[in-house]
């Protein structure tokens, strides 16, 4: 029998060979993953390609004496400068990185490989989680967990049960005793002796008839038959499907720049990425708000070019009014992510901290708040708290409350502060407020 092998290996290249390979280099390739997101478009965030690692974090396997200590002899050729105890001086860093020319020195060039989409996605979103997912009620469960539930007379070949079977063919054999192939061998042997001896005609025909009897009873009953064949049973049970919602909030207001919205595009596009690929059941719902607030779909969530003034609560009541509508608290687990420059009406303030208080944080599992800002921008020296009275409203909120906050302001700080907001933690512990 000739097995042919014709699954697809990415790049050409053995399939076997370069997991293994990723498995040795995965902290390298992993830093090399999350450092290419700042410069990728927000449409290929989720797609591989090549990512470029340091040739000396790739270590090669090979073999070396197990024993320690003796002496060994070294024949290096080609030496016509050094001699049995010279010290040889370090050779001057250069060559290899093409910093600028040099005289001497060597060295390897960074090693850059292509990745799949699959790989890319596994290493960019690992260790990433929702907080507290399925701590709420759910209903329509739609997954089935397959569990052994005894054995049956019925099933597909590939759950025969061999133990169980031969367990009933043997017990059947005892029943009707059927007769042993020892007895049979035992039958044979005392006929040829009687041959060879020459013994009583009588005693001869009697021996063979009851060969032949027990030789006819024993293929009578076969050593397997059909009724001794138990098949493994898997019995089906329902398994819940915690069900979840996240609502991303963007402020798309006039105070908002083209750099501030491309920061707040790119947090969104991870988030969206990261729901898609880790949880089949988390509806996304798209809110923008300037002075008023509107569901949206998701393409005029990321491309829309409408701008207007600044009222927060807009979008908190807005996404209030969803929940209610349609995300009953007890079947769903609620998420909220919002982005915003922090400026908002100063008579405002005050409503956003009440909704955010008294109506929305008791419903959530979880709200994120990420404040952009331009590249250059600094805290003031000296200041106890930020500048934008938007952070300083949120800061109010009770340290105990499901609640986080964080600021970017360049587009590589996007990935590690998404991963803090999102990195899997140990039972019981809470993401940690404001930085």
């Amino acid at each position: 029998m000739n097995i042919i092998d014709r699954r697809l290996n990415p790049g050409g290249k053995s399939f076997a060979n370069r997991q293994r390979f990723l498995r040795r280099a995965r902290a390298h390739v992993r830093k090399a993953v999350r450092e290419a997101s700042s410069s990728r478009s927000i449409k290929d965030a989720g797609k591989g390609g090549e990512v470029s690692i340091p040739a000396g974090g790739v270590h090669e396997p090979h073999l070396r004496r197990s024993g320690q200590g003796g002496v060994r002899d070294y024949v290096l050729p080609g030496n016509k400068k050094y001699i049995e105890g010279d010290s040889i001086a370090r050779p001057p860093q250069g060559g290899g990185q093409g910093s600028k020319a040099s005289d001497s020195g060597d060295g390897e060039d960074e090693f850059r490989f292509a990745l799949s989409d699959e790989e890319y996605l596994d290493l960019y979103l690992e260790d990433l989680e929702l907080p507290d997912l399925a701590k709420r009620q759910v209903t329509g469960a739609k997954s089935v967990q397959w569990r052994q539930a005894g054995y049956s007379v019925s099933g597909p070949p590939s759950r025969i049960s061999v133990p169980r079977t031969l367990r009933h063919s043997m017990s059947r054999r005892i029943a009707l005793k059927r007769p042993k192939q020892d007895e049979i061998n035992a039958l044979r042997e005392e006929i040829e002796k009687l041959e060879r001896e020459g013994g009583q005609f009588e005693a001869l025909v009697a021996k063979r008839k009851e060969l032949e009897h027990i030789i006819q009873r024993s293929k009578r009953i076969p050593y397997i038959d059909p009724v001794d064949v138990r098949y493994r049973r898997l019995e089906s049970n329902p398994k819940p499907i915690a069900k979840a919602v996240m609502f991303c909030l963007m402020d798309v207001s006039g105070s908002m720049n083209e750099h501030m919205k491309d920061l707040a595009k790119r947090f969104y596009s991870l988030l969206y990425l990261f729901l898609n690929r880790r949880y089949e059941h988390v509806d996304v719902v798209f809110i923008r708000h300037t002075h008023e607030a509107s569901e949206v779909d998701e393409q005029t969530f990321f491309y829309s070019r409408e701008t207007g003034g600044t009222v927060v609560s807009t979008a908190l009541f807005k996404m209030a009014d969803i929940i209610r509508e349609r995300y009953p608290v007890d079947q769903w687990n609620i998420y909220a992510a919002q982005a915003s420059d922090g400026d908002n009406t100063s008579s405002d303030n005050a409503v956003v901290l009440g909704q955010l208080r008294d109506v929305i944080l008791p419903i959530c599992q979880y709200y994120a708040y990420v404040e952009v800002g331009m590249d250059d921008e600094e805290e003031q020296p000296g200041a106890g708290e930020p500048s934008t009275n938007l952070w300083r409203a949120y800061r109010r909120v009770s340290v105990d409350a499901p609640f986080a906050m964080r600021k970017v302001r360049h587009r590589r700080d996007i990935y590690p502060v998404f991963r803090e907001l999102f990195a899997r933690r140990p039972e019981g512990v809470a993401a940690d407020g404001a930085q």
